[in-house]
């Protein structure tokens, strides 16, 4: 598992997956983790090494035994994270290491698990990322080894590396119905190097003369992708139901990402 960069760079072994030393319960421990953070989003400068740490929590009563590796990544139309064991051609996981492939926590404990990233001096500005992927571990009920028990966490880290942001163009507007709603929809291309998600609030005037607020997705937008991004009308407090729009819609004002904005004043139609 370990790179020949990483065999002199580590402060931590990389275990390699060893069947052997699972220990045979008999029966499937059940998959029952949590992890927090969820998610990574940091910067280094090439020739550095990037360290963190996830803490893992076995919330069942009895022993947790997990595997962990790294994946590559992307999302599907739907924003969904879609993970890959095979090595992509600009993938960056050669350069992390794991502190262990394999690891037990005991009943409601927790574990700090450490990772790192051996930015190489001469890495172009970028975003590495990747996914750390924690499943159940095979176990062996009786003489019979089974599948790992059904259960999945990735934890995905985006890693900027250099000077690096995203730049994001609106190319599109259209309504398509999202998750029962017909929703306005923009289409933002990213043309930067890293990713973003737009925050903010934008407002809207539908074909009734209803003013309202919209609140973006919070789905992120990957360099070099466009990703469909939907506006969600808000309430006026809490306890109020977001209002049914009715199309034509006005929309006026800017979303922002960083430190920039993307300004808005579109039509949409039905």
């Amino acid at each position: 598992m370990r790179t020949a960069v990483l065999r002199h760079a580590l402060t931590f072994a990389v275990l390699a997956l060893a069947l052997s030393s699972i220990a045979a319960p008999s029966f499937a421990q059940g998959f029952s983790a949590l992890v927090s953070p969820p998610r990574f989003e940091d910067t280094v400068k090439p020739g550095t090494t990037y360290r963190n740490v996830v803490e893992i929590s076995n919330i069942s009563n009895a022993v947790g035994r997990y595997t962990l590796k790294t994946a590559d990544w992307h999302l599907d139309a739907q924003g969904a994270a879609v993970f890959d064991d095979a090595l992509a051609a600009d993938s960056c996981r050669p350069w992390v290491g794991l502190e262990a492939a394999q690891i037990e926590i005991a009943p409601n404990g927790k574990r700090r698990y450490r990772f790192e990233v051996v930015v190489p001096e001469q890495a172009a500005p970028t975003e590495c990322r990747f996914a750390i992927l924690l499943e159940g571990a095979p176990e062996m009920v009786g003489d019979q080894l089974t599948v790992p028990v059904s259960g999945r966490i990735g934890i995905i880290v985006y890693l900027g590396i250099g000077d690096v942001a995203a730049q994001l163009q609106h190319v599109a507007s259209q309504v398509r119905e999202v998750d029962g709603r017909r929703l306005p929809v923009l289409d933002i291309r990213n043309t930067g190097k890293a990713h973003t998600r737009l925050e903010g609030l934008v407002n809207g005037v539908d074909a009734s003369g209803r003013k309202f607020a919209l609140a973006p997705s919070s789905l992120p937008i990957l360099p070099g992708e466009t990703r469909s991004i939907a506006l969600v009308p808000e309430g006026d407090d809490p306890a109020t139901p977001a209002p049914q729009i009715v199309y034509p819609l006005s929309l006026k004002g800017a979303l922002e990402w960083g430190r920039q904005r993307l300004e808005l004043d579109v039509r949409i139609d039905k």
